[in-house]
């Protein structure tokens, strides 16, 4: 017997490489060697009535800082997941993340999550280091992704 619930599985992940503008090659600079497949977990594209996007990349070792994301500002709320992958430690990450919020620079060495409210700048995203595979998600409170570049007020003015 089929379950009326079998819409809302995703059991293939789809490449979602496309949806991430302003993001790796899509924004013009090639992906970085040390990340791997954009996948989808959740999107409307493949379960329409989801209200959330969610993907998740492994990111793999760079003993080079690595530029990922560049910086921009999305309409609704999103949610940066990084875990490691030592089931004895998970708290560590076994890497070091930088990240900027609305320009100030955070570095993060453990497993954990950002919140990013609706209309916050942030980004650039990047690797100082990473000496072991960690997984990375987006979770885009919205059905699809979107965002766009950050203009300052004074630019945008002119």
């Amino acid at each position: 017997m089929s379950s009326p619930y079998e819409r809302f599985f995703v059991r293939q992940m789809p490449n979602c490489l496309d949806d991430l503008v302003n993001e790796g090659e899509v924004s013009g600079t090639p992906e970085p060697d040390n990340v791997g497949e954009a996948l989808a977990l959740v999107r409307s594209q493949e379960i329409p009535e989801s209200k959330i996007h969610m993907t998740y990349c492994w990111i793999n070792e760079c003993s080079e800082p690595v530029k990922w994301v560049n910086e921009h500002v999305h309409d609704y709320d999103e949610v940066l997941i990084w875990t490691g992958n030592d089931p004895k430690n998970p708290h560590d990450l076994g890497a070091e993340i930088y990240f900027d919020i609305e320009g100030v620079r955070h570095t993060v060495t453990t497993s954990g999550s950002v919140y990013i409210p609706a209309g916050t700048r942030h980004c650039p995203l990047g690797f100082n280091r990473v000496d072991r595979p960690f997984r990375f998600s987006a979770l885009s409170l919205a059905p699809s992704y979107a965002n766009r570049d950050y203009v300052p007020e004074t630019a945008a003015a002119e």
